[in-house]
């Protein structure tokens, strides 16, 4: 019974859904070297870590498939690479959002894998690239809406599904769009950055049946009011279909594109 179930765990796929220190306790109990108690003790300490300024989640991976992510705004330079250390020792592959070359810099020394997505302003360890699986479509209104999709796509990658990129296609000039629609109907999820007024969503759910995660932009002037036009304009879609992510959550749009794209390649 028990060797069925480390079995069970030991073998899953996926790349990086268990911490190492999980999968060598497994392992040590699967080979008797310790005991079930042992095994109990050890395991019951491993769900997080309590580092005062943080609770470090490494059962996150079990249970979302990806280990947690650190959102960089709002912690210290210090914090961000403990994090980040704690997390590198545990998974081989690594998210941190909204990270500026400051912060990459410290973090590159201590963890000399990391590569910096200037675009996404994103910091990431790669160490065990996942198969991408699928297809997402990753739609943008215009050039100024890159960093945001880029930090979508960038999470969508490394989660492990193939991203499409289609840029610069707004509804100022909507026949840019038409040439990718047979692109657009290969995808089993599509994501739509847009700022301004945000319609480039509502137009593409006219389009496919496919379903569009819509992302508002800080892009645009004055009305525009930080994304907030677009947020409202997502919102009121005539067209169904459409889900709406926060203003500029790149993360969460592709996050949530990932998980749909692996649900219809039939991965669990």
């Amino acid at each position: 019974m028990v060797k069925d179930y480390v079995t069970k765990f030991i073998n899953r796929k996926g790349g990086n859904t268990i911490p190492e220190k999980w999968e060598e306790t497994l392992q040590d109990l699967w080979e008797r070297k310790i005991t079930p108690e042992e095994a109990k003790q050890k395991l019951r300490i491993y769900p997080f870590e309590d580092l005062g300024f943080t609770k470090i989640d490494y059962h996150r991976g079990i249970r979302k498939g990806f280990p947690e992510v650190v959102f960089c705004p709002g912690k210290t330079k210090e914090e961000i690479l403990t994090i980040m250390q704690k997390l590198a020792a545990e998974y081989p592959n690594i998210l941190a959002t909204r990270a500026n070359e400051e912060i990459y810099k410290l973090v590159k020394s201590a963890l000399p894998d990391a590569r910096y997505h200037l675009q996404a302003h994103a910091i990431f360890l790669e160490r065990e690239p996942r198969e991408k699986k699928g297809q997402i479509a990753l739609v943008s209104a215009g050039t100024a809406d890159l960093p945001v999709a880029e930090e979508a796509a960038l999470t969508a990658e490394i989660a492990g599904s193939k991203v499409e990129r289609i840029f610069d296609v707004g509804i100022a000039g909507l026949h840019r769009l038409l040439p990718y629609l047979p692109e657009l109907w290969k995808a089993n999820v599509i994501i739509a950055v847009a700022g301004m007024e945000g319609a480039l969503p509502g137009f593409l759910a006219g389009l496919v049946n496919r379903p569009i995660i819509a992302v508002p932009t800080s892009t645009g002037y004055g009305a525009n009011l930080n994304g907030v036009t677009p947020l409202l304009t997502m919102l009121n879609s005539c067209s169904p279909g459409v889900a709406v992510v926060n203003i500029d959550n790149g993360f969460g749009a592709g996050f949530l594109a990932h998980m749909i794209n692996q649900l219809a390649e039939g991965v669990r």
